[in-house]
């Protein structure tokens, strides 16, 4: 049996292993159209590769994906975090799990995963081809695929499975379209918020490890650490909303409001009670000199001017009307968001090949026999946090059964 498999990234290295594991007298080759292979996985997480997510509840580990997740879940009962983990500590890749469950490499390098896959690639001799772009894909009648390829070569396959992730534009879908997929428009899905007209922007590296989110006039939230930058605000609260908005930011052009909920609490009225405590036991002390909620001092004396409270103030001095301002910013912060910014090396979409077009029990494509489908190709994305990585994982270990 001759099996192709396209894109040599970590779905398509990972369906691989699995189709030559499972199929031990198989040929098995990976072509990939850039010039190196595994390139996401090199500089994901900062260069740490973020492989997977802690949580081994399957009800919230398919919670994280904005598309797909309803489909996934069935998936992970098949293939999930914990045999992720498993999988690599038995190739000898000890992994650790963060306070965030944020699964890395014990090295904290994605090169000890990139060594994984080139030493189980060897091992098993499949073949790995660079520079190899397939163009188009043509059933034939006995169900075998032939492959034709931009240096005017042309294979014929048994089986192929597509792992050439997402594609930052429709007309990089198009040779699959023309085999009868439906594909979804693919939109950013991952990016931070820019703020030009916004003065918070001076606080660039303050991060707020619990705050809580939403943009005005839809009901998406977000929670988490958030990070500001010098261009705007990012982080995982931030990152939350721009996937589970991907669509409706897209169609607002990327301008609108986000509310900021600096102490994640969501009673307004426990925040005033929190802040007439204070006024209660630190009455003598000046606003700027006692922080609520242990918020980071750069971004409470901002508080305070956006609250027009002089930072030399006393607590005790406060009065209703300031303890109502305070706690107003502390809990309904707005900012104007003009534009986005992506991880163009780590760009995550929304949308590609639509999982109607996909048996998700076999990743089998429903309208051309033999034809497989793994990673973010397909119409799937997860919020940050090694979920891309472990969809990826899970899509590419059920198509390598080749079913």
């Amino acid at each position: 049996m001759k099996v192709a498999i396209i894109g040599g990234g970590a779905a398509g290295f990972f369906a691989a292993i699995q189709v030559k594991e499972n199929f031990p007298t198989s040929s098995v080759t990976i072509f990939e159209k850039s010039k190196k292979v595994l390139a996401k996985v090199k500089i994901s997480g900062g260069g740490r590769c973020n492989v997977t997510n802690g949580t081994t509840s399957i009800k919230e580990l398919s919670s994280a994906y904005p598309r797909g997740g309803k489909q996934l879940k069935k998936a992970f009962q098949i293939f999930n975090t914990k045999h992720c983990m498993e999988w690599f500590e038995e190739r000898g890749v000890p992994l650790t799990i963060q306070e965030d469950q944020c699964v890395f490499p014990v090295s904290q390098s994605s090169q000890s995963i990139i060594d994984c896959f080139q030493k189980e690639v060897k091992r098993l001799n499949i073949q790995v081809k660079t520079s190899t772009a397939v163009q188009k894909i043509e059933s034939l009648h006995n169900n075998q695929l032939k492959l034709y390829f931009k240096d005017q070569n042309i294979l014929t396959f048994d089986k192929v499975i597509v792992a050439t992730g997402g594609s930052p534009k429709r007309t990089g879908l198009e040779w699959l379209e023309a085999l009868g997929h439906q594909i979804i428009n693919p939109v950013p899905s991952l990016f931070t918020f820019n703020m030009p007209n916004e003065s918070i922007t001076q606080l660039m590296g303050v991060v707020v490890e619990k705050t809580r989110t939403s943009i005005q006039g839809t009901k998406l939230q977000g929670d988490g650490p958030l990070l500001i930058t010098h261009w705007g605000m990012s982080g995982p609260a931030i990152l939350k909303l721009s996937a589970f908005g991907a669509r409706i930011l897209n169609d607002c052009n990327y301008e609108f409001n986000v509310q900021i909920n600096w102490v994640n609490e969501v009673v307004f009225d426990k925040v005033v009670h929190e802040l007439r405590s204070i006024v209660r036991s630190q009455s003598k002390k000046m606003l700027s000199n006692y922080r609520p909620y242990l918020l980071p001092d750069r971004l409470w004396k901002f508080l305070l001017n956006r609250s027009q409270l002089a930072p030399e103030k006393r607590w005790g001095e406060l009065g209703k009307t300031g303890i109502n301002k305070l706690a107003s910013i502390l809990c309904n912060d707005v900012y104007a968001v003009k534009g986005k910014t992506t991880f163009k090396e780590e760009f995550v979409t929304a949308g590609g090949v639509s999982l109607e077009s996909i048996n998700f029990k076999t990743m089998q494509s429903r309208v051309c026999k033999n034809l497989y489908f793994a990673g973010e190709v397909m119409d799937v994305d997860g919020i940050t946090g090694g979920y891309n990585f472990q969809a990826a994982w899970t899509t590419a270990f059920i198509a390598g059964q080749l079913k």
